[in-house]
């Protein structure tokens, strides 16, 4: 079984003349306001560490390190295998500015040779684009409208939905008053079902099929002879042998 080779970050590093204004020690209480840096301080330099990300073995693995001295500025970072090298090193870039802003009233930085170097990082940057800002911003433009069309459709569909939720349980409410009126008419009273049995009668020759009747008028058949046999006691009918 071949052996996994683990991969190496690229480092990279670029420096800058600059001047101290204060002391590393009033930059020390800066930086241990910003949770993601961590510093280490020799007797001649104050290094700014931020560690992205680790490998395997718990080692710095994505990191960049801002050295400051006296007299200049240094920034090492690495750069991950198979990812952007532009990328990287305009994000370093913008972490540096920002870094260089929080410090601007104790550390002076060359900014001719700085403001140097980021011209060459974005114009670095942009030639790797493979189309022109202008191609960009109309298909982010393009994808704009479409996102608020499709927002503006889900808050119409949104209120559809509810619109359609509230007519669904007005109709449900509907169909359990049509069913208890159904109910009601379909459950007579005593006097109503010896009228209907003694209509049956009359026309099927004084006889009854109770399956039948309790079928047509959707009557329990207990309930069809219950009925007989009351009406047979108040002697409305009579039984044949």
């Amino acid at each position: 079984m071949a052996e996994e080779v683990e991969l190496e970050p690229k480092v990279e590093e670029a420096d800058f003349l600059g001047t101290l204004k204060t002391s590393f020690e009033s930059i020390k209480n800066k930086i241990a306001q910003i949770p993601f840096y961590t510093v280490n301080q020799t007797e001649d330099e104050l290094d700014i560490i931020n560690v992205e990300s680790r490998n395997v073995r718990k080692e710095p693995f994505l990191f960049y390190i801002v050295k400051l001295k006296r007299d200049s500025l240094s920034v090492v970072y690495s750069i991950i295998p198979n990812t952007s090298e532009r990328l990287r090193r305009g994000t370093v870039v913008k972490n540096l500015a920002n870094l260089l802003a929080t410090l601007s009233e104790d550390f002076q930085i060359d900014y001719p040779k700085f403001l140097q170097y980021v011209d060459s990082a974005l114009t670095d940057l942009l030639n790797g684009l493979n189309e022109s800002y202008s191609t960009l911003f109309n298909k982010y433009d393009a994808l704009f409208a479409e996102y608020s069309e499709l927002r503006k459709l889900v808050t119409e569909l949104t209120i559809s939905n509810k619109n359609l939720t509230i007519q669904a349980s007005q109709l449900n409410e509907e169909n359990k008053r049509l069913q208890e009126q159904l109910n009601a008419l379909q459950t007579y009273s005593d006097d109503a079902l010896m009228a209907m049995i003694q209509d049956w009668l009359d026309v099927h020759d004084s006889t009854i099929d109770i399956e039948e009747f309790s079928k047509t008028y959707k009557v329990p058949e207990p309930r069809v002879e219950q009925i007989l046999d009351k009406m047979v006691s108040l002697g409305y009918l009579e039984l044949k042998g």
